[in-house]
């Protein structure tokens, strides 16, 4: 099973901070994980000034969080757009645009900015943009229901072209989907928004093992029809993920 990315666990630990269920030196540790470093990118205008012309400053999560939390901060979202698909995001482009190159933001709600991160060596930078509030996501049973039907919609494709005999790790996955540990986003949050995150990490797996398949399709028609499963089956779990970090967050 694919790992949380550094902006789900971003997103998880810093709303758990914020709603007091984890104290800022915990909540930052479980964000940095086996990085040796995270810093947030700043000009000098201020630590959650976004744009500008001034020369960028790194500060550490914990004073960035720190100024987040002074600039209004109330909570954070999470967004992991793909080309064509910008779930989590409002804009402006720039925003966008880097969120998309990068496949995940967070977007800080009632702080106007956005964060996307840049891995350097063993480091990570997150570079500050200018971010628009986003709608409200669906809830976690909708999202938990709409994942369920991709997934044996895309199950039954997969079997009736024979992904899982040439890739038995596709077949094992595909049976294990309700066995899947739900994992710890962070203290506070609801049990269900970590079992939506178990099975669409695991959806995610899925869809990467098969797509790297050569299945026993034989025509065009087939590995397409394979294709536009897998696509949609990833879309919906990168959504799922959204609505566990996001909507899942503690009230």
């Amino acid at each position: 099973m694919p790992p949380l990315t550094r902006s789900a666990r971003w997103v998880c630990w810093f709303n758990s901070w914020l709603a007091g269920a984890a104290p800022l030196e915990t909540a930052v540790d479980s964000v940095r994980a086996e990085d040796a470093a995270h810093h947030v990118l700043a000009d000098t205008d201020g630590p959650v000034s976004p744009g500008g012309d001034a020369t960028p400053v790194a500060e550490t999560l914990l004073l960035a969080w720190g100024a987040l939390r002074r600039a209004g901060a109330t909570g954070a979202s999470l967004a992991l757009p793909a080309p064509g698909d910008p779930y989590g995001l409002a804009g402006p482009a720039a925003f966008t645009a880097a969120a998309t190159d990068a496949g995940e933001a967070v977007v800080v709600e009632g702080a106007g900015v956005g964060l996307v991160p840049e891995v350097v060596g063993s480091g990570v930078f997150w570079h500050l943009y200018e971010a628009r509030p986003v709608s409200p996501t669906a809830g976690v049973a909708e999202a938990s229901r709409e994942l369920r039907t991709e997934l044996a919609t895309a199950a039954d494709e997969l079997l009736s072209l024979d992904v899982a005999r040439w890739r038995p790790e596709v077949r094992e996955a595909l049976s294990d989907i309700r066995d899947v540990t739900a994992p710890s986003l962070a203290p506070g949050y609801d049990p269900r928004a970590a079992q939506l995150t178990a099975t669409a990490l695991r959806c995610l797996a899925i869809a990467e093992l098969a797509e790297d398949t050569d299945s026993a399709a034989v025509t065009v028609w087939e590995s397409d029809t394979r294709a536009v499963h897998l696509r949609a089956l990833a879309r919906a779990a990168r959504h799922a993920l959204v609505v566990a970090c996001s909507a899942g967050r503690p009230r």
